[in-house]
């Protein structure tokens, strides 16, 4: 009965979560061009609405982080998709900047309390140390967000515009994620429903002591600069391979591969890479994006599709290690909110990322490549810095 529980919650929340991503995050990229055209604005401007909205979910993250740690998941969550819903309608009915960009500010207040972090805390805040293969199955099930987004937000828009669609993903907040939120688990009590100290699966340890400022800021960086490379990637990943040399038909190709890249990544380490700690997941990740990048600034166009899919698999698991990482190192005692504080560089990073990474392809071409490899060995360096936790005597391990 419990298995069947964790995994009713998992379909649950992964639902929702691909509801949420696919119309917010994702959302631009088919709407953007619509949305400029109609209020008469530039498609950048239309993407500087949507950073803005990401840079309010920065600030915002360690609020909802410490509600979910103090209230649990279920009423944050779906108290988002009233947000969501309400930042959707406005966004229907804007008719210039102003009313563009205020419901990206109601989305992005919507984003720092309704997308991954707040997922995984609900889960931490639930299951302690017992949530890692939870998460995992949650980014398994939302890793799809794209794949379902984009083909109906682009099928709405041609159906009935942007402003329904707008319309439609609001009343699936509404109507859908709601209801799918609302059936999570209440908190019996202060406690965990099962216990957060002693893991049950895996080899690896809770921390028996704090750990050090500096591990949070190494792990601060490495979240910052992985999001940073995969936004930058989903941006200009065409317009790079064909600087490449790749054709049209290549550069497509390649792109479609990324996103199954990321569920095999996803898959391996919900299989094998479970039985290792996550630090080592999470190194051999981190290179993942600097080999890639590396062969396609060498060898161009022959090494799209390789290049593809080691940057998807090795992103695919770093998602999962944002979420890992600081439960294995810290505890689950106030994951939601440290979760948020670590999550303001990562978004601020992601904010930027679209256009940073352009004037870098501007200024160097192909050669941009060099720096967001440099930047990933620099996360996987840091990856290097942050030791496993050492058991004291009076530790459990974990069987193996």
């Amino acid at each position: 009965m419990a298995h069947a529980g964790r995994t009713r919650i998992v379909l649950t929340l992964g639902t929702a979560q691909t509801l949420a991503w696919a119309s917010t995050y994702y959302l631009p990229a088919i709407l953007a061009a619509p949305i400029a055209a109609e209020l008469g604005l530039s498609v950048a401007t239309v993407f500087a609405a949507f950073s803005v909205g990401l840079v309010i979910s920065a600030f915002l993250g360690t609020h909802a982080g410490r509600a979910i740690d103090r209230f649990g998941g279920r009423p944050v969550l779906a108290s988002t998709n009233l947000v969501f819903a309400a930042g959707l309608i406005g966004l229907g009915l804007a008719s210039g900047p102003i009313g563009l960009f205020a419901a990206w500010i109601v989305l992005g207040a919507g984003m720092a309390a309704g997308l991954y972090e707040a997922a995984f805390a609900t889960l931490v805040r639930l299951y302690g140390h017992n949530a890692r293969n939870m998460i995992t199955g949650i980014t398994l099930l939302a890793g799809f967000a794209s794949t379902v987004g984009w083909p109906f937000s682009a099928a709405m828009e041609a159906w009935i515009g942007w402003r329904g669609t707008c319309f439609a993903w609001a009343g699936l907040h509404l109507l859908l994620a709601l209801p799918l939120n609302l059936s999570l688990p209440r908190l019996v009590d202060e406690q965990a429903i099962e216990s957060v100290t002693t893991p049950q699966t895996g080899n690896w340890t809770a921390p028996s002591a704090p750990v050090p400022l500096s591990s949070a800021i190494l792990l601060s960086v490495v979240i910052a600069i992985t999001w940073f490379i995969s936004t930058a990637m989903a941006a200009h990943l065409p317009a790079l391979l064909k600087a490449c040399g790749a054709t049209v038909a290549v550069a497509l190709t390649a792109g479609a591969l990324i996103g199954p890249a990321q569920v095999a990544g996803r898959l391996l380490e919900f299989g094998v890479l479970r039985r290792v700690h996550p630090l080592i997941s999470a190194r051999i990740a981190a290179c993942l994006h600097p080999v890639g990048a590396i062969s396609l600034a060498l060898f161009g166009a022959p090494a799209a599709i390789f290049f593809a899919l080691v940057h998807g698999a090795g992103n695919g698991i770093l998602t999962i290690a944002k979420g890992t990482l600081p439960l294995v190192l810290f505890g689950p005692k106030g994951y939601g909110e440290r979760q948020g504080l670590l999550m303001v560089p990562a978004r601020l990073a992601q904010a930027l990322a679209p256009w940073l990474f352009g004037v870098f392809m501007a200024q160097y071409g192909i050669n941009a490549l060099w720096i967001s490899a440099g930047i990933g060995l620099v996360a996987a360096v840091a990856l290097l810095r942050l030791a496993p936790v050492k058991p004291s005597s009076h530790d459990m391990k974990w069987p193996s």
